[in-house]
């Protein structure tokens, strides 16, 4: 079944689609994500990962339509760098997760809840950000039948009900 115009994603509390919804502008997808470079595989057998792997703090806005506004993404830092402050109030995930609770804060009227976007995406420090839709069926009819949401790693397919796949 075709990626449909406007992909329908669960709010699921607790969980990966926690932190989406809507807010006065239209519509807000939010997460804290580790990421590699565009290109970049840990299974290349090269060392340095550990200082390819950010940490990022991403808020994507969308109008009511589901059309992508606009993103703030930040980097808190690398793999390395959580690794030496694990527990620290000045650790990577924690800079990561006060930058997202404060993008959020400054959502006028947010609620949290499904909601449903067109496909984007964007690059930023070499890192592909988006909803991204792809072939995946084994007939390869050329038809896009996936949209993987970047670089979260969450994928949604038929029947489109905007639960994901990991």
């Amino acid at each position: 079944m075709a990626v449909p115009e406007i992909i329908p994603i669960a709010h699921e509390p607790d969980h990966r689609t926690g932190t989406i919804g809507r807010f006065s502008g239209g519509q807000f997808l939010a997460s804290v994500t580790y990421a590699l470079p565009d290109g970049f595989a840990m299974g290349d057998g090269g060392d340095g990962w550990e200082e390819q792997k950010r940490l990022f703090a991403v808020l994507h806005k969308f109008d009511h339509d589901g059309h992508h506004q606009g993103s703030d993404i930040w980097c808190a830092g690398t793999w390395a760098e959580q690794v030496k402050r694990p527990r620290d109030e000045r650790s990577v995930v924690a800079r990561a997760e006060a930058r997202l609770a404060a993008g959020l804060a400054g959502l006028a009227e947010r609620e949290y809840g499904d909601i449903a976007i067109r496909p984007f995406r964007l690059s930023v420090d070499g890192v592909v950000f988006g909803l991204i839709t792809e072939c995946h069926a084994e007939d390869e009819d050329g038809e896009h039948d996936w949209a993987e949401l970047c670089p979260d790693g969450l994928g949604f397919s038929a029947p489109w009900n905007g639960e994901y796949d990991t």
